[in-house]
């Protein structure tokens, strides 16, 4: 297995940001935008990602990810871009009317590292996953910066409403922590 860039540049954040919003402008106009699909280096390397959308006002309007990806990190922006603004099923479906009201945010997933204590959660850097049988939950990193919860209160929380599992199902369910890195269109335009 190769060396990865770990890294990306200026110019790919640029490009990851536009595909992803190109990808969901073609998905709700029913336009198709030409798209380069060869990239190379980071941009084609195969890990982990959450694509969320906010109303400029702060308001969540989708977020869809996948911890494990087949495809290039471009593709799987694209693909993930398109479910967040069509297919959470949290939300309604965003409307090309919301286009100019939407700002995305990225999220590039590390790898999934078990974890057999509370104790290696460090609520500054890590997001958590918890999973048992078929049922699975995650806070991605920057949700428990956002709410300054301590690791117990993040893993209790998760285990209830997002793998609904209970507040005390995490005992018995397999925890893992992650990182993120973020690119977002909010802090690339401030």
């Amino acid at each position: 297995m190769g060396k990865q860039q770990t890294a990306p540049d200026s110019e790919e954040k640029a490009i990851l940001l536009r595909l992803a919003r190109n990808a969901i402008q073609g998905a709700l106009t029913g336009t198709s935008i030409k798209q380069h699909t060869n990239y190379k280096g980071w941009l084609s390397t195969r890990q982990g990602a959450f694509v969320s959308i906010h109303k400029k006002s702060g308001e969540l309007r989708g977020c869809i990810g996948r911890f494990r990806s087949r495809s290039p990190l471009y593709r799987l922006v694209e693909e993930l871009a398109i479910t967040a603004a069509t297919r959470d099923h949290r939300f309604a479906p965003i409307k090309k009317e919301e286009l100019d009201d939407i700002v995305i945010e990225l999220s590039i997933l590390s790898k999934l590292q078990r974890i057999q204590s509370l104790d290696e959660i460090d609520t500054c850097r890590h997001g958590i996953y918890i999973i048992r049988d078929e049922k699975s939950g995650t806070y991605l990193p920057q949700v428990l910066r956002e709410n300054d919860w301590d690791a117990e209160t993040a893993v209790r929380k998760c285990s209830h409403d997002k793998a609904g599992l209970g507040y005390e199902g995490w005992r018995e369910a397999e925890l893992y922590v992650y990182t993120s890195l973020i690119i977002s269109e909010m802090s690339d335009s401030q």
